[in-house]
């Protein structure tokens, strides 16, 4: 799968089939996909003038529906455990908008694929829940959101696609990068990425505690 496919996956996973039978998981999720659809195809909205505007908004939902600070940790993994309270809340900020930026991007090209939820499987405070992307020429994707309850709410730590899992896709990368020249080339390639990318602040990224953070494309190696 290439990575624009991936990308578009993960994009595309949050709308949601409408005739769907789930439980409080995927309700829930539904609630915060709403709220993106309906700020996707407001007409205002859509225009170039709103740009910033539009995306802080959907940036408000997306924080609603992922915990990027559990997909962060899960995705250094045990190098997590190394970093100084400031390293870790800058990860997260970095990392955070990577997901952020290819999550809104990919929505704003939304062309009509339809989303199939099949069901969730709920565990304790964990819940697993499988959809199926169906494109326009009626290729099925499987995508399974893994959540966990967290302060009341249920919240995306991990997404698969075709069996691909996000966090164990990046763990990899990042391991590699710091096995090979250390954390701070981590942090310096991510923010590189992060200044390649025009018009960042004006977009609503989120804001790390130094003045630059980064962008890593899935599946790209840094």
């Amino acid at each position: 799968m290439t990575r624009a496919l991936i990308a578009l996956a993960v994009a595309l996973a949050i709308f949601v089939a409408r005739d769907a039978v789930a439980g409080v998981p995927t309700d829930q999720l539904r609630g915060s996909i709403d709220l993106v659809l309906k700020i996707v195809t407001d007409p205002e909205l859509k225009k170039e003038a709103r740009t910033a505007e539009r995306r802080r908004r959907i940036r408000a939902v997306v924080n609603q529906i992922f915990d990027f600070t559990e997909i962060s940790q899960r995705s250094l993994g045990r190098h997590w455990q190394a970093r100084t309270p400031a390293e870790r809340e800058q990860f997260v900020a970095f990392f955070g908008d990577l997901l952020e930026n290819a999550y809104i991007t990919k929505i704003e090209s939304y062309s009509g694929e339809k989303i199939q939820y099949p069901g969730d499987v709920i565990a304790g405070d964990l819940a697993l829940v499988k959809t199926r992307i169906v494109t326009k020429q009626q290729t099925e994707i499987p995508v399974d959101y893994r959540m966990f309850l967290n302060g009341g709410r249920w919240a995306v730590y991990d997404v698969s696609i075709e069996g691909i899992s996000l966090i164990g896709n990046y763990r990899t990368q990042f391991n590699a990068v710091i096995q090979r020249s250390g954390y701070p080339d981590l942090v310096a390639k991510l923010r590189a990425k992060q200044d390649e990318r025009p018009g960042a602040r004006e977009a609503g990224r989120r804001e790390p505690i130094v003045p630059t953070a980064a962008v890593m494309k899935p599946r790209e190696a840094p």
